[in-house]
């Protein structure tokens, strides 16, 4: 049986069960990421998109730590995404409550940060 590598599957379990909030309940997990407003259908169908992103990323990460599989491509794709959230939310950060700012870029930040770690870490 291969050694388990914890960092990658924790980590992946965080971004599985992030992805699927946002695939039961898009607007809990909105609230969650600092939004008051009910979401608009084009936003539900966005954070739908992002779940099922986040699921993908998520679970192939935490299945590769459980196989004893490399996961520096994993954590990569992970801090891609979270760069794509930070980067589009970057063009309307003005239009964002503050909540929103702190929360959902913040949390892309750290997103980011997490996986150059992961990537960048040796095993």
């Amino acid at each position: 049986m291969p050694r388990v590598d914890v960092a990658p599957l924790v980590v992946g379990g965080l971004r599985l069960a992030s992805g699927v909030s946002f695939l039961v309940s898009p607007e809990k997990a909105n609230r969650m990421w600092g939004d008051k407003e009910q979401p608009s259908p084009t936003a539900a169908l966005l954070l739908r998109s992002m779940g099922y992103r986040d699921a993908l990323v998520g679970g192939l990460l935490a299945s590769a730590a459980l196989r004893g599989r490399p996961t520096r491509g994993w954590f990569l794709a992970s801090a891609g995404a979270d760069a794509a959230d930070l980067l589009g939310g970057i063009s309307v950060h003005r239009d964002l409550p503050r909540s929103q700012q702190v929360i959902g870029l913040g949390g892309a930040v750290v997103g980011i940060g997490v996986g150059l770690w992961g990537a960048s870490r040796r095993t």
